[in-house]
């Protein structure tokens, strides 16, 4: 039914929230088979039809692009790219000052 689709959207450069929103905004147009520009940064996960399985495997790869662990949770507790991606720069700016 559902294949499983190899992850071709890369993230190359500094994380930035704007490098960080692009990323997500190809990463869910790759998932949900729809062009990037087709994608609202501001609009939810959930309306997007992101179920609990998916938003799992969403931060999932996200810990890969920012190399650390993140809540399973994450797409819930910040529901749109928007929020997202600013909530993971600030969170590596103050990573970055203290490690």
């Amino acid at each position: 039914m559902f294949g499983r689709k190899k992850d071709t959207a890369r993230l190359s450069g500094p994380l930035t929230e704007d490098s960080l929103r692009q990323w997500l905004i190809e990463h869910l147009a790759q998932r949900i088979e729809v062009s990037p520009a087709d994608i609202d940064t501001g609009k939810t996960f959930e309306a997007y039809g992101l179920d609990s399985r998916v938003a799992v495997q969403v931060s999932g790869a996200l810990e890969k692009i920012v190399e650390r662990r993140l809540s399973p949770g994450l797409l819930y507790e910040h529901q749109t790219i928007d929020d997202l991606s600013g909530y993971l720069a600030r969170e590596l700016r103050l990573a970055g000052r203290t490690g």
